[in-house]
């Protein structure tokens, strides 16, 4: 079983777009959306929700009115702010480190573990799929990645798939490294801009330093064939593979807008055969 995560240096290079399309191409998989802080691939692919449970993660001081002697150890030791002088607990400023917990003499305060997203599972054209939501304010999604990650690997054993593809984050945080933990390679989109380029470097430094081989495509790509010759001269230098280029066409964003797969709203648009040359190459490299 091959695991495969697409990622992304910035937000908006078409890593989604992209993903959802390869799913169409390929066989015997198991998808997992692991950008939970913004999932959308459900919108192409539209999955059904088979199952759902709770993520819990994180945990909020509670304050125990019957206990509270209102000495005002508490709102001397919160260095957040997070707890009003009529001893209200404020859940978006509270940082759960426990130390109001820890001074106060009454034990009236507790730390409690609280609900900060949902994991799906579901089943769509192409294979089962599991993805998540956090909750807005929510922290920890790395570790909501992860959960999302072990769901997936337990559905592609049972079911005997052989391979799961990863929608990862954007950027280099812990999502993102959560979304690469274990997988075989990772195939990087990019776009042909300064801030594209700059991000790319650093997401290959990411997957340099965990050893994970990487392969890159740049998506409109004609928008900007300067910026293009310097992404292929770096990841030459860096002996990364670039498996092609996506070029730019208004019947992108008009699939995207009725809410379909490329490859088939317009199968013999110029993006679509690219995404399938793309395809084609990954599978290749990666003897799938």
């Amino acid at each position: 079983m091959k695991k495969i995560t697409v990622i992304s240096g910035k937000g908006g290079t078409g890593k989604t777009t992209v993903i959802s399309n390869m799913a169409a191409l390929a066989e015997n998989l198991v998808l997992a959306d692991c950008d939970v802080d913004a999932p959308n691939m459900h919108l192409l692919l539209k999955p059904e929700i088979t199952g759902e449970r709770i993520f819990k993660s994180g945990k909020l001081a509670v304050r125990d009115e019957s206990k509270c002697t209102e000495c005002y150890l508490c709102l001397e030791f919160c260095r957040f702010g997070a707890i009003s002088a009529n001893f209200e607990i404020n859940p978006i400023k509270c940082d759960g480190c426990g130390v109001c917990a820890a001074f106060c003499p009454a034990g009236a305060i507790v730390l409690e573990e609280q609900e900060t997203g949902y994991i799906y599972i579901s089943e769509s054209e192409f294979g089962p799929m599991i993805h998540a939501r956090l909750k807005a304010g929510a922290d920890n999604s790395g570790k909501l990645v992860s959960e999302v990650r072990k769901e997936a690997d337990k559905v592609a054993k049972e079911k005997g798939m052989e391979l799961i593809l990863i929608d990862g984050s954007p950027g280099i945080g812990c999502p993102v490294i959560a979304s690469l933990n274990g997988v075989d390679a990772a195939l990087i989109v990019t776009e042909p801009t300064r801030s594209g380029l700059s991000d790319l470097k650093r997401v290959l430094e990411v997957t340099r330093h965990f050893g994970i081989p990487a392969m890159v495509v740049t998506n409109k790509y004609d928008l900007n064939e300067g910026i293009v010759a310097e992404i292929e001269e770096y990841c030459w230098q860096m002996d990364i593979p670039v498996i092609g280029r996506i070029p730019f066409d208004p019947v992108v964003n008009q699939s995207l807008r009725d809410g379909e797969l490329l490859i088939r709203y317009r199968e013999d648009s110029k993006p679509a055969q690219a995404i399938k040359t793309i395809w084609q190459k990954f599978k290749e490299t990666m003897v799938l």
